[in-house]
């Protein structure tokens, strides 16, 4: 078949640039949803200089991919790779998620849903704001960027190149992957969930025994209070639990699946 580069061009190149080009359609794929990377406040410019840095580290690791026998052939592993990078991305992207939701659940639970709610690039409460910059803050700390690095060269013996993944595999692992994201973010929430009960509990009593006072009036101001002194308090132990569920995805990322 007709080669789709000149060979004085791929001969110029050299000999691994396939095999660069190829790794770059995951890599760039799984980099516009990395936490951190990929977020919409950051240029499309950088995105793409990031997906290049992950490209030069990755591509030496692996086997070199033979040259593509032509444009169709390159158009193939330009769907499966994209489509492998992006589940990639979005099993990480769950943790970001995983976040926001628990900020919701605790900004409902103690009346601050509202403060500083457009903060961030997408419509969030303040404690989900809080939480958020703080958990990309640490995983940062700890070295996001070498651990995606070892997650994409890992990810070649999950899914080899070129080859299209199982679906109904690829969907079980995603349905995993989305209920484990909601369990975390309800365990991260569980300090405002508890006070937001036990709250309403002495609400409900104090008004049964003294139906004339404005409980409302007295126990909000203590709720929203409360949710931010838990917030100053229980905000180091979550963003651990957050920060140790998402290393532990990286080494695992099959996490038990049944």
């Amino acid at each position: 078949m007709t080669p789709i580069m000149p060979p004085e061009l791929v001969a110029l190149m050299g000999a691994g640039f396939w095999h660069g080009a190829i790794v770059f359609l995951r890599v760039s794929a799984l980099t516009a949803l990395l936490p951190g990377f990929g977020e919409q406040y950051v240029s499309m410019r950088i995105k793409l200089a990031i997906a290049l840095a992950f490209t030069f580290i990755v591509a030496p690791a692996l086997p070199t991919f033979p040259q593509p026998d032509g444009l169709m052939h390159y158009a193939s592993f330009a769907v499966t790779e994209s489509i492998i990078g992006l589940a990639l991305g979005v099993t990480i992207r769950f943790f970001v998620h995983a976040l926001q939701t628990a900020g919701s659940m605790a900004a409902q639970a103690t009346s601050l849903s509202q403060v500083l709610g457009g903060i961030g690039s997408e419509p969030m409460p303040a404690i989900g704001a809080v939480l958020l910059i703080g958990g990309l803050a640490l995983a940062m700390m700890l070295g996001l960027h070498v651990r995606v690095a070892e997650f994409l060269i890992y990810s070649y013996q999950m899914f080899p190149a070129g080859e299209f993944p199982n679906g109904g595999g690829l969907s079980e692992w995603g349905v995993y992957r989305v209920s484990k994201a909601f369990s975390l973010a309800f365990t991260l929430a569980a300090p405002f969930l508890i006070a937001s009960v036990l709250y309403n509990l002495t609400l409900g009593v104090i008004n049964r025994a003294m139906p004339s006072l404005m409980v409302a009036f007295v126990g909000a101001p203590v709720i929203t209070f409360g949710g931010l002194f838990i917030l100053m308090v229980a905000s180091p132990m979550i963003l651990q639990v957050w920060s140790s569920a998402l290393m532990s995805f990286f080494g695992n990322p099959g996490g038990g699946m049944p």
